[in-house]
């Protein structure tokens, strides 16, 4: 039983990349057979973990996303290189809306030898690392938390955050995706991007390489829509297409 489990476990682990896996590839790289990749799968697919496709499997969207202390742990070094570069585009003074994502957490740990910042946020995480410092000003939407995230999102922070008018927005994406655009996976976080996409001067976007190529569960902008485009590795000839019109910076 526990090396099932452990295969199990690296099954979902090579699925994580968003693309959908073949049973054959599967076996070839855990060196089994086709049958006991199918057993695993179907065992996965009954847990909701996976969904199982003509001749494969790809993760299934809620399993995409943890709880915010272990997404804050996967590529970590990635994102402290984003949040790095992405901290030289806010001065002084800016006023800033922040969401809840990982990388946006990470940037705003950068940003606290900033003076007199006006920070929008429906993060806990954010507004701990922000709030009560440097003559910085706060605010904070309400609502029902979600415990995951540890931020708000429902109908009530959506309404409160969009009465604001940001100078620049800070935002982390689910997904990127040269056809479908910009992706995300929890509907309340996915209508605060849209949110912020409407009611910013300009949007950063701090996305690590392994959103690329990635699909979400839902639309939340147009790759156009960003205006700084914050990454840690070089874009692919079609990404750098994708984003001519934006700043990118590569970390």
């Amino acid at each position: 039983m526990q090396k099932r489990t452990q295969r199990q476990r690296e099954i979902v682990a090579r699925l994580r990349g968003g693309a959908a896996l073949s049973v054959t590839g599967l076996a070839a790289e855990l060196d089994v057979s086709d049958e006991t990749i199918r057993r695993e799968l179907r065992a996965l697919e009954e847990q909701g973990a996976i969904i199982r496709e003509h001749g494969g499997a790809r993760l299934a969207a809620s399993a995409f996303e943890g709880p915010l202390a272990q997404r804050m742990e996967q590529n970590a070094d990635a994102k402290l290189r984003i949040a790095r570069a992405a901290a030289d585009f806010v001065s002084d003074g800016a006023i800033l809306f922040i969401d809840s994502g990982t990388t946006s957490c990470f940037i705003a740990r950068q940003l606290v030898e900033r003076r007199g910042l006006t920070v929008i946020t429906n993060s806990l995480q954010v507004a701990s690392e922000l709030g009560s410092i440097n003559d910085n000003r706060l605010f904070l939407a309400a609502g029902q938390m979600d415990y995951g995230y540890l931020a708000f999102s429902d109908h009530d922070a959506q309404r409160y955050v969009a009465g604001f008018t940001p100078h620049l927005a800070i935002l982390s994406v689910g997904a990127i995706h040269l056809e479908q655009g910009l992706m995300d996976f929890h509907p309340g976080e996915a209508a605060m991007s849209r949110i912020a996409y409407e009611t910013s001067e300009k949007v950063l976007l701090g996305a690590d390489s392994s959103k690329f190529g990635r699909h979400g569960l839902m639309r939340t902008a147009a790759l156009e829509e960003v205006d700084i485009l914050v990454t840690e590795a070089p874009l692919t000839a079609d990404y750098a297409q994708a984003f001519a019109h934006a700043e990118v910076v590569v970390a």
